[in-house]
């Protein structure tokens, strides 16, 4: 017997929002956290095993890709963080009453959800920028 019940529908309806995205990314970071925690815990038996293990892990993450999962996974953390006190923000309720339903202009969270996003990449450079600088001798 065919199903002649029309479809639900689904992403196709919804137009792609800030809060959307960062809902997203808040759990493909979160991912990514966990597998820099084994990152991290490979570190450590390396440094507790030798000198040998010691020098593949520091070979590893000397290497563009130990770099690049370096850089996406500070990233990660100062984008889970920064979403997460965003979260803090908002559970408090303001700028969730009824003047700020009235669909005449865009919800708060969605400038606040840019600016979330804007402010963990910035950070992230800014913090990688003084590890460069404090690497080459600097005084950062």
């Amino acid at each position: 017997m065919p199903n002649t019940r029309p479809l639900s529908p689904h992403l196709g309806i919804y137009r792609w929002r800030v809060n959307m995205l960062q809902s997203t990314l808040h759990r493909l970071t979160g991912l990514f956290l966990c597998l820099g925690a084994l990152l991290v815990t490979w570190g450590l038996i390396a440094a507790a095993d030798g000198e040998a293990a010691w020098s593949m892990f520091v070979g590893f993450f000397s290497s563009w890709i130990g770099l690049m999962l370096l850089f996406i996974w500070s990233w990660s953390l100062l984008f889970h963080l920064c979403n997460g006190i965003q979260h803090l923000v908002r559970d408090t309720g303001h700028n969730f009453g009824p003047p700020t339903r009235d669909r005449t202009h865009d919800p708060v969270y969605w400038s606040t959800g840019w600016f979330v996003i804007a402010v963990s990449v910035a950070v992230t450079v800014l913090v990688w920028v003084l590890l460069i600088v404090r690497m080459q001798g600097g005084a950062a």
